[in-house]
């Protein structure tokens, strides 16, 4: 899929191009698996930061806008246990069908996420800790590209659940960690809209989207362009010789 990025042929490359959007792919070491968090950490320190920091590096200053999107291998159950681990109650209560498993397939993923963070529970006070004990290399990356947008001053458009997962540990940094953010829209994935909701972000549409690659926030790029024209270019009702009574 990564290559199939790179070559033009997903869905995501459609809707940049239809929303005039420049398209980056950055692999983050696919032919190397993250630990398996129910016997150790994702990622040790130095893997953790080398995620965040290409990601970090991978935003443009002169950038109108950022969209972050992800092509991961079992990471709405990553984001399941980020967002479990940071705003508490019981995993099932944040795990979605993802690409499709069954019943039997939800029960496991709880249960790999209870396994995971009874493991790292020392961790759970520390967000990064949890985001480097239960995450992936490409939810720190996302990471580490919203706080780069941040000290940037670019503007940054949320995807999907596991997008917002990933910089979800900015917000309880501080409160204020996502202010240069909007949530583009809340997917079909059980735990995005609770997430959302503990995040204090409104997504601008809910169309049941679970493809992920950026694909909703490509999507939102419209959406914010007519705002930007409508407000720059309508006149004011003085301006259009309007009366107000």
């Amino acid at each position: 899929m990564v290559a199939n990025f790179a070559g033009g042929g997903a869905a995501i490359n459609q809707l940049a191009r239809t929303a005039g959007a420049e398209l980056s792919v950055v692999p983050l070491e696919v032919e190397r698996p993250t630990g398996d968090f129910t016997l150790t950490t994702a990622m040790d320190e130095a893997d953790f930061l080398k995620a965040v920091s290409v990601g970090y590096d991978a935003v443009d200053a002169d950038a109108d806008l950022a969209c972050f999107g992800e092509m991961g291998i079992g990471n709405t159950t990553t984001a399941a246990a980020l967002a479990a681990a940071l705003f508490g109650s019981v995993p099932a209560k944040w795990v979605g069908r993802g690409t499709g498993v069954d019943d039997a397939g939800l029960k496991r993923k709880a249960a790999a996420i209870e396994k995971g963070l009874a493991l790292h529970n020392a961790a759970l006070g520390d967000p990064l800790k949890v985001a480097a004990a239960l995450g992936g290399r490409e939810l720190a990356a996302i990471m580490g590209a919203t706080l780069a947008a941040r000290h940037k001053n670019v503007p940054v458009l949320l995807d999907g659940f596991v997008c917002t997962a990933a910089v979800a540990p900015l917000q309880k940094l501080d409160a204020g960690g996502l202010a240069h953010t909007l949530a583009a829209h809340v997917s079909a994935e059980a735990g995005h809209r609770r997430l959302l909701e503990a995040l204090g972000l409104v997504p601008l549409f809910d169309l049941g989207m679970r493809l992920g690659e950026g694909s909703g926030a490509a999507l939102a790029i419209n959406v914010v362009r007519s705002a930007l024209e409508c407000h720059t270019g309508m006149a004011s009702f003085a301006e259009a010789g309007v009366s107000e009574g």
